[in-house]
C-alpha cells in the first residue's frame, strides 16, 4: 500500500505531514525518508507492544536512529500515534466511498467479496492503530471520536446501498451496522494471530455469503 514505483507519483499520506515539530518546516527528501522510517518503526512498535509499553526508545531502536532525530519530527509517542491514525482513517474513509452496489447476481456477490477482501487487507495494514482507536481511555476522547466518525461513514455507505435496494430506512441502518460489526470483529480476531489463526480466504468467503444474504433478504415483520 505504501510502496513507491520509480517514475510514478507517490500518493499523499497524511502521516507524512509529520508531528508538530515537522510541520514547522519544509522537509527535503532525506527528512521525508527519515520520517517514513520513524512511522514504520512506530507501526511495528504499536503492533508488538501495548500502547502504554511503547517508548520513544523502542521506536528509535527499530528505526535505527536517535532520540534527537525523533524529536525533530514528533513531540512524543502520542504525536507519532496520531500521525499513524490519520493514515488509517483516510484509508477507511476512502474504502467507504468504494462500497459497491450489491446486485442479486454473481457479479454483485463478486463485487461485495472484493470489497470485504480489501477491508481485510486494510485492517491488516492498520490493525494495531484500529484496535487502539476503539479504546478511549488509551488514545483519548478526541481520537476515539474520530474513529467512531469513520466507522459511521462505513455504516452510512452500506446503509445507502441497502436502502437503494428497497429496504426501509430503519431496517437498512440496523442490518448494515450489524454486517459491519461482524466484518470488523472477524478481522479483529484474525489480527490476533498469537491467539487464533483462521484462513483468510475462508473468512472472506463466509463474511461475503452472510452479508450478501443480509442485503438481499426481506426483513421479517
Amino acid at each position: 500500500m505504501s510502496m513507491e514505483k520509480t517514475g510514478a507519483a507517490v500518493p499523499h499520506r497524511p502521516s507524512m505531514s509529520g508531528g508538530a515539530p515537522a510541520r514547522e518546516r519544509a522537509l527535503r527528501k532525506q527528512g521525508r525518508d527519515t520520517m517514513r522510517r520513524l512511522l514504520d518503526a512506530g507501526r511495528t512498535a504499536f503492533s508488538e507492544m501495548s500502547y502504554h509499553q511503547v517508548r520513544v526508545a523502542d521506536v528509535v531502536k527499530i528505526a535505527k536512529t536517535s532520540h534527537g532525530t525523533f524529536y525533530l519530527y514528533f513531540s512524543n509517542k502520542e504525536d507519532l500515534f496520531r500521525a499513524l491514525a490519520r493514515d488509517a482513517m483516510q484509508d477507511v474513509e476512502e474504502l467507504a466511498e468504494r462500497f459497491p452496489m450489491v446486485l442479486p447476481s454473481p457479479a454483485g456477490h463478486a463485487a461485495l467479496r472484493a470489497w470485504i477482501e480489501e477491508y481485510g487487507e486494510l485492517y491488516t495494514t492498520h490493525s494495531a492503530v484500529i484496535r487502539l482507536l476503539t479504546q478511549p481511555d488509551t488514545v483519548g476522547e478526541e481520537l476515539w471520536a474520530d474513529g467512531i466518525d469513520i466507522l459511521g461513514k462505513l455504516s452510512k455507505a452500506m446503509t445507502a446501498v441497502m436502502s437503494d435496494s428497497g429496504r426501509d430506512a430503519r431496517s437498512a441502518e440496523l442490518t448494515a451496522l450489524s454486517c459491519l460489526m461482524m466484518i470488523e470483529r472477524m478481522n479483529f480476531v484474525q489480527s490476533l494471530r498469537h491467539l487464533i489463526t483462521l484462513d483468510r480466504d475462508e473468512i472472506t468467503d463466509k463474511l461475503t455469503d452472510i452479508t450478501f444474504a443480509a442485503f438481499l433478504s426481506t426483513p421479517v415483520r
